[in-house]
This record gives C-alpha cells, structure tokens and sequence, in this order.
C-alpha cells in the first residue's frame, strides 16, 4: 500500500467519510459498505451506545455468544456465558464441566484480591535519604488515605501495604514505590491510576521540601501482574472413574498418561507454552463474555508462569492412593463494575446468567473454566495415540 493511502486527521471524519476513504482501497466498493452496514445494529441508539466502547468505528464485528452449562463450583452450580472463535473450546469445557459434575465438582483451595500499582522514579540523592522521605510519605498516608480516597470518589479502594524497592542494580538511580490495593468489585484501571497519581503528587512535594531537585516521577501506572490477586482451583477424583471420561482408555492408563503430559509442560517450554495457551482458551472467552480485560490476564498469567525462569505449565497434577488430583493455581485481577457493563448490551445479561456474582466469585468461575479448558485439551491429546 503507497504513501498516497495515508489518511490524514481520520478520526474527526464521520462515518461516512471514513467509509469514503476505506472504500477508495477496497476491491469492490459497493460489496464493502454493503457487509459492513450488515453487521450495524438498525437501533440508532443501540449502534451510537455500541460505538462509544472504541474509536473510529465504522461496524461491528460479531463472535458467537455460546453457554458452557453444568459448572459445579464449590457446590453452586453455573451455566457459563463464553465468547469465542475457537470452534472447539465450548465444547471441550462443556464436557468437562459434565465429567466433573458427576465426580465432586471444583473446589477453591486458595483466593486472594491485592492488585498492585506503582511510583515510579528517578532519585538522585543517597537510598537512606529516600529511606527518610518514604518512611515519612507512608506515615503521612496512614493518617491522609481515608480523605484521599474519599477526594478521588474511590470509596472501594482500600490500601494493604506499600513498600519502596531499590532497583538501582538495573537501572541507574531507579526505584519503585509499591502499593498493595483491593478494590472491590471494581474493574477500572482509571480508579487505582488515579489514586496513584495523587499519591505520585504527593509524594513529590514531600521530596521537594527536604531534598529539592532530586526526584523526578517517571510514571505511577497499575500493574497487571498481580500475584497478590490469584486463585487455587481443583478437581478430583477416584483413578478408576477417570476412564468414565474417555471409554477408549482405561482410569489407571489415563491418569498415568495425563500425569506424564503436566510433567512435560513443567520441563518444555515449547509445551507450556502451548499448554497455557489452552487454559486461556477458555479463560478469555468468560473474560470477553463478563466485560473483563483478557488481554491483562493474559499478561499476567503467563508472566505468572516464568517466576521459576523460563515457562511453566499454570496447572498440575497429582497421583496418590488411588486419587487423582488435578488443580490450576493462576493470578486473575476481575471485577463486575466498570465502563464496558453500561455500553454492551450482552456483559450485563451475562453476569445475570452466572447470578450476579461478585469478583471473587467470577474468579472461581473464570479459574474452573481454564481447568476445564486443560482437562479436555490434555485429554484428547493423551488418547490420540494408544
């Protein structure tokens, strides 16, 4: 494509002059417009409620809305709402979920909420004198945060912890103030980077009255690794019932073959890579379909993965007296509340559907799914070659 298709200033152009410029570099115009209004809502309001989720808009692109039905977890039974391409996600998840059903269901063994976010800055005195001025910025918090929430309408936020870390071996005259968060149900990153801003200010102007010129804010950003906010999820059952789920294979080969295959993606990276990928499969289509950011799980959790130094598998597997157990231990950052449940039509009908749940609860549900994800995925490739 030359230089000539450059479009100068396009988002102050309306629809239709976008439509104009784009169809001057499409093969048949007419064909072009024609499916691209197609796919428009005819409710006037609906299309202008739909367009206010991007920019540039000129259509809609539509993804099946399918149901994952029969998750028990922890003894409540959900019907999932999924939002994928992938043709046989739905399906692989659907058939776990069932398998599970009947063999005890998902349980959550362990739950926490802390996002984090963090100062980042230039100091060019000595670390004891930023140990001063940190020691008197958290005493001033620990006195000030109830108003300095309140001032930002930011009443769910709550601070855990903060901590100042020396990153000076990376990075000349570089540090990091951190900041354990909860924030309810809440799932907009405007909220913490708001909070952090004001925290940034008001940690330059102690700096400016003891130690001025010395400090230079970088950046105060949330981070979407969040290994404060994860979730332990797991199934389990007899040795014998797992040949239940695949007549082809017998329990006790099935669960020896299944175990060998988590062990692989804990010693290949080219495997847990893969293997991952399949967990949020199932993971991003709940995430799309509940109005969540699947692209900050996907970070998350596979920055999750590499703790160790190099990829490993997010789920694993354990054989003991005759017991299968098989668990997914992963960080997940949710919420219920933000922008996207009053613009799409479809994200608050699916949080009817899983019954209104709260964070944590759409953190078990998101967790069960990629398990089922895994199970079914790890499953098929195991009785492929018998």
């Amino acid at each position: 494509m030359s230089r000539q298709n450059y479009f100068k200033e396009f988002s102050k152009l309306s629809r239709e002059e976008k439509l104009n410029m784009l169809s001057g570099i499409a093969p048949d115009k007419d064909a072009f417009e024609k499916e691209l209004q197609n796919y428009r809502f005819s409710d006037d309001d609906l299309q202008n409620k739909f367009e206010q989720i991007s920019e540039n808009t000129i259509s809609n692109f539509h993804l099946p809305y399918s149901i994952a039905p029969n998750f028990l977890i922890d003894e409540n039974v959900y019907h999932v709402p999924m939002v994928t391409e992938e043709s046989l996600v739905v399906e692989a998840v659907a058939k776990a979920a069932n398998f599970w059903y009947e063999h005890g269901g998902f349980k959550t063994e362990e739950i926490a909420t802390a996002k984090r976010g963090y100062i980042h800055i230039m100091w060019n005195g000595t670390t004891e004198e930023l140990d001063v001025l940190f020691n008197q910025f958290q005493s001033r918090l620990e006195e000030n945060i109830a108003d300095i929430v309140d001032k930002l309408d930011a009443h769910k936020v709550s601070l855990n912890e903060s901590w100042l870390s020396d990153m000076t071996s990376e990075m000349e005259n570089y540090y990091m103030l951190g900041f354990s968060l909860e924030t309810g149900n809440s799932m907009e990153a405007n909220l913490i980077n708001s909070l952090l801003d004001y925290l940034a200010k008001e940690f330059k102007e102690i700096a400016e009255k003891q130690n001025p010129g010395n400090l230079e804010i970088i950046m105060a950003v949330l981070s979407n690794y969040t290994p404060g906010s994860y979730i332990k999820m797991k199934v389990e059952s007899s040795v014998k019932e797992l040949g239940e789920f695949d007549k082809s294979i017998e329990g006790h080969e099935f669960a020896e073959k299944f175990k060998k295959a988590v062990e692989i993606a804990k010693h290949s990276v080219s495997r847990a890579v893969t293997n991952n990928k399949g967990i949020m499969n199932g993971i991003d289509a709940v995430l799309t379909a509940t109005g969540n950011d699947f692209r900050a799980a996907e970070a998350g959790a596979h920055a999750y993965s590499v703790t160790k130094g190099r990829h490993i598998s997010l789920t694993d597997c354990q054989i003991a007296d005759e017991s299968f157990t098989f668990w997914i231990k992963i960080p997940l950052s949710l919420g219920i509340v933000g922008e996207i449940t009053k613009l799409h039509p479809l994200v608050p009908k699916s949080l009817d559907i899983l019954g209104q749940p709260d964070a944590k609860e759409l953190m078990k549900i998101v967790a069960a799914v990629g398990l089922a994800s895994n199970f079914s995925a790890i499953a098929s490739l195991i009785t492929q070659h018998k």
